[in-house]
């Protein structure tokens, strides 16, 4: 959950470490520091807060180095101080570690270290880490690369570290276990980081660390690799896709908003060569080989967390009306601890947009011991996910630092729609005409997401009133409900108003005691299967006084004279309305927010990639 960076090479450390943890802020925002090496001497800065905080409280300080570690927090262990800041050092004071993930046994190896003398400034895991390193290190009188190792084979739990020595200046220690870490591999210099976006600015060529390896970057000798049982490793090196105006505003007050008009583009990414509707295929060459197994499967199961999990509700509808296959969407995070029955006739499908979700994984790793047949969806080239399945599809969608997720949501339905119906056409499941009119309408979905987009201003409009609102409820049907349930999740990250998405039907089973005049209540409306249903709940919302803002379809009339207000989309098929009715859900949650005063890039106790339990 937190970001960590590195640099070992001849430039000043400082300005990339600095550079590097505000693009990887998003990951964690409690704290922030580095630490640096020069002439002998090891240099710890850090500060309970934002990068920005840690820049001016570094300010006057020595920040001379070319070798340096860095940081940015979200507290697991301990709460949010200076003190529980990273970097760690040593008892002696010459190694300094920075680290994301949890040790699991850290109570038992401190307990232990404290009764050989080592004494403990901080709350954290990771200290603890560090002075055990350090101690086998005076044990073992050998090389700490070594000493390292050993001490990763008896801790539990997730990690990604990166060590520094105050007495080789020339090497910089890492290593992984289900925590995400990248090195970027330069000329006579390397670079460190959680993932790519650090390092892109200095080089296209990375190698990701793949789960138990350790890995000696040193100036003089290059890169060893190992796992932490002492096997030798041949690194891979992969090119970066990733582009540095990505990383950037653009002009936008905000990452999230600049994400959410940026979503016409990503679906479009998404679907670029993938679908023809000239000639009336759809290509997702990530699953061909295993297109017969899914075909076939006795079920699918979509695993997930989060904003995913909406997605893969949405997937439910797609493959179960599409293809006809049997679906059960699970919390990746209940799954993996219930003991669920896995076949090898079971297909599972990982939604993740960082491709490093740490319940996910570990979902997933349990269901291919099962036997099962595992396809990925995850935006992050060459993440664990992506690595881990048997097959899969990237969705393209480019960078989302904004921790809310907007673009993510939108390309992970719109790969979802086009595996639905690529498993439909191939058993046969969905007649030609469906098929070759839904494939001109999906392949229409980012000009017509263009023009939802256009109703920002009255979206805004709309927020200021309701903008000081304590509850709302949000109503779908069908295909809608994951989407009622996804708008309900934008609002109460970044706004912190309590907000809850329903089944419209289920308003009457308990909700709609809820409902008075100071509850807005926002309908999924548009004009499908189950639109005179909707109707109806909108007439019970205001025969209790409700305030309703509904999301119509373009030209409805019979909404509009009951909602207080309505905003319009284009008309779409019934399965491509949630990549449409999420765009002023989106807008709304973005504006109230803003209004509210809250920090919308970075929420509140929250952060972007969840990589541990």
């Amino acid at each position: 959950m937190c970001g960590i960076v590195g640099y070992i090479g001849t430039k000043d450390a400082y300005p990339i470490l600095v550079k590097g943890l505000k693009r990887l802020e998003y990951r964690g925002y409690d704290s922030a520091g580095i630490a640096l090496l020069h002439d002998g001497n090891l240099n710890v800065h850090k500060c309970k807060g934002k990068v920005a905080d840690l820049e001016t409280f570094s300010e006057n300080k020595n920040l001379s180095g070319s070798v340096g570690i860095g940081h940015t927090r979200w507290a697991t262990h301990g709460p949010p101080n200076d003190v529980n800041a990273h970097p760690h050092m040593s008892g002696d004071g010459q190694l300094s570690l920075i680290h994301n993930g949890i040790i699991e046994n850290y109570d038992v190896i401190k307990e232990n270290l404290i009764s050989r003398g080592h004494i403990f400034e901080s709350d954290t895991d990771t200290e603890v880490l560090v002075h055990f390193i350090e101690e086998i290190h005076a044990q073992e009188k050998g090389d700490l690369f070594d000493a390292v190792r050993i001490a990763l084979n008896e801790v539990h739990g997730a990690y990604a570290i990166v060590m520094v020595d105050m007495n080789n200046p020339r090497e910089v220690i890492v290593a992984k276990n289900s925590s995400p870490l990248v090195i970027g591999l330069g000329e006579n210099e390397y670079f460190i980081a959680s993932d790519a976006t650090p390092i892109v600015e200095y080089t296209k060529n990375v190698i990701y660390l793949e789960d138990g390896e350790i890995a000696r970057l040193n100036l003089d000798t290059g890169i060893k690799l190992k796992t932490v049982r002492n096997e030798d490793k041949k690194p891979y090196v992969q090119e970066l896709e990733m582009q540095l105006e990505a990383l950037e505003k653009g002009g936008y007050d905000h990452f999230m908003l600049k994400e959410i008009f940026e979503q016409p583009r990503s679906i479009q990414d998404c679907m670029r060569g993938r679908i023809s509707s000239a000639k009336g295929e759809i290509m997702l060459g990530g699953i061909k080989d295993h297109i017969e197994e899914m075909a076939n499967a006795d079920r699918i199961i979509i695993v997930a967390c989060g904003t995913s999990w909406h997605a893969g509700l949405v997937g439910e509808y797609l493959f179960e009306d599409l293809a006809r296959i049997p679906v059960e969407v699970e919390y990746a995070s209940e799954f993996r601890y219930r003991n669920p029955v896995i076949t090898e006739n079971d297909v599972v499908i990982a939604v993740s947009q960082s491709g490093e979700t740490a319940d996910t994984l570990a979902a997933i790793k349990m269901a291919k011991g099962a036997g099962a047949t595992i396809i990925g969806i995850c935006n992050v080239v060459g993440s664990s996910i992506s690595r881990e399945t048997h097959a899969g599809s990237y969705t393209h969608a480019g960078p989302e630092i904004g921790v809310a997720s907007t673009k993510a949501f939108t390309a992970q339905v719109t790969v979802l729609t086009q595996m639905a119906l690529l498993l439909g056409k191939h058993k046969k499941t969905i007649n030609s005409a469906r098929y070759s009119r839904l494939l001109v309408e999906i392949e229409a979905i980012p000009e017509k997401v263009e023009i939802a987009l256009k109703s920002d201003a009255l979206i805004e409009q709309i927020a200021e009133i309701y903008k000081d609102a304590t509850n709302a409820l949000y109503l779908g049907r069908g295909y809608n409900f994951p989407v009622a349930l996804e708008g309900a999740l934008k609002l109460k990250e970044i706004s912190y108003i309590h907000a809850e998405g329903y089944p419209a039907a289920e308003m009457k089973h308990g909700p709609i005691a809820l409902i008075d005049e100071e509850m807005p209540v926002f309908v999924i409306a548009t004009n499908d299967a189950s639109y005179e249903k909707v109707v109806s709940n909108i007439q019970e919302v205001k025969a209790r006084k409700g305030k309703v803002v509904a999301i119509v379809t373009k030209g409805d009339r019979t909404v509009k004279n009951l909602a207080d207000h309505v905003i319009e989309i284009p008309h779409t098929d019934d399965a491509l309305v949630p990549l449409l009715a999420t765009i002023p859900l989106q807008l709304l949650s973005y504006h109230i927010a803003v209004m509210r005063g809250c920090n919308v890039d970075q929420p509140r106790n929250l952060a972007k990639s969840v990589t541990v339990e």
